[in-house]
């Protein structure tokens, strides 16, 4: 049956249908990083409290996350977290442009669009407790099963001893090693050659000491190194991408010690004096006398640098033993820092990284040179 439809008459009315402006909703997945962020906030306090949870976390879940990001980066030629970096001023400029455009119609829409914007920026604190954190909290590298290091205050004679036994291994492979006349030592191979070369040397040092995972990754070369440089960073290691980024403007010498250092945090070692000790370690496991040139020459400099500090007489005594070749190489890297070693850019970086390592529980920037404590024990160890 077909029904016809009255019209309505001139005398009717149709009721209009009102509609109330729908309140705009924070979406699901903003409230999901929120819980989550609340979550690793209660994980940070459990890893100060508990150093075996930390371990455990750090060895298992933050490994599995690690390996994962590095493996998705990998691939990549170029450093994918400097890329975002120079990207995140023009990425902040369409925020703020898409934030008028749509969001400025009311108080409510403009708090939804900054409360979605904060759980954007909450995503890398979860990545951060998630990848990394775990690590600056666990036992520390000198109780760790193998190494049992004998960690305490040094003296200026044992800071010597030390000093010389390690330019005993200067001397053996600096004959190795090939030198501008008077200047810097070379590097006979590229960066993918030297990563190559570090990852055989972490396998040998992970097939001896079982507190550390290893996997094959590729350190990223930054493209703006010389710019990097200014801000006194050899090396970085970003979290939230899981690339080992390293500096190539600075002299050779220095590059496959920052590249294994940097891998080292890739692969959960966290606090800097212990990554830095990692990566001498690591350099003088390999089979490549250039790569244990940088690391005994680079853990060199850390001690040399508080022996000066403790006894400036011993200093020179110990300086007076380096061959020639690496004289003429520590000066030369005098001269090369010069031109960055007064820079706004580096106090104002070296204040950021010191806040930051010591919000992590660090002693901030001076971890660094800690290394020398770790050098002395193992010293002492090997030479007692």
């Amino acid at each position: 049956m077909i029904f016809k439809k009255k019209a309505p008459t001139a005398h009717s009315k149709v009721a209009p249908t009102e509609t109330r402006p729908r309140c705009e909703q924070l979406p699901r997945i903003c409230i999901i990083s929120f819980i989550i962020t609340g979550i690793c906030g209660i994980l940070t306090i459990a890893f100060r409290l508990f150093p075996g949870f930390a371990d455990w976390f750090n060895r298992t879940i933050s490994q599995a996350f690690r390996f994962v990001f590095a493996k998705l980066t990998s691939f990549l030629p170029f450093s994918f977290a400097e890329i975002l970096l120079m990207l995140s001023p023009l990425i902040l400029i369409a925020l703020v442009i898409y934030a008028i455009k749509t969001h400025a119609k009311s108080w409510r829409s403009v708090s939804m669009y900054l409360l979605k914007v904060v759980s954007a920026v909450c995503v890398f604190a979860i990545l951060f407790v998630t990848n990394f954190a775990a690590g600056y909290y666990g036992v520390t590298l000198d109780d760790k099963s193998k190494l049992d290091l004998d960690r305490e205050k040094v003296s200026a004679e044992e800071l010597y001893a030390a000093a010389v036994h390690l330019i005993d291994n200067i001397h053996r492979d600096a004959e190795q090693v090939d030198f501008i006349e008077k200047d810097f030592s070379v590097m006979p191979y590229s960066i993918g050659e030297m990563n190559q070369k570090l990852l055989t040397a972490y396998d040998n040092f992970c097939a001896e000491y079982d507190f550390i995972a290893h996997f094959n990754s590729r350190v990223k070369p930054v493209i703006l190194s010389e710019a990097m440089s200014y801000t006194h960073i050899t090396g970085v290691y970003s979290y939230f991408t899981g690339e080992a980024n390293i500096n190539v403007n600075f002299p050779d010498y220095t590059i496959p010690y920052t590249a294994a250092h940097e891998m080292a945090h890739q692969r959960g070692i966290a606090r800097e004096d212990e990554a830095n000790f990692i990566a001498f370690l690591v350099c003088i496991s390999s089979d490549d006398a250039y790569i244990r040139y940088s690391g005994y020459l680079n853990l060199y400099e850390y001690v040399a640098s508080s022996l000066y500090s403790a006894d400036p007489g011993l200093y020179v005594q110990a300086r007076n033993q380096l061959p020639m070749t690496v004289r003429y190489e520590m000066s030369a890297y005098s001269k090369f820092f010069d031109k960055y070693r007064d820079s706004v850019a580096g106090e104002v970086s070296g204040t950021i990284n010191d806040l930051y390592l010591k919000g992590n529980g660090t002693e901030g920037t001076r971890s660094y040179g800690l290394v020398v404590d770790l050098a002395v024990a193992y010293d002492k160890k090997l030479n007692p």
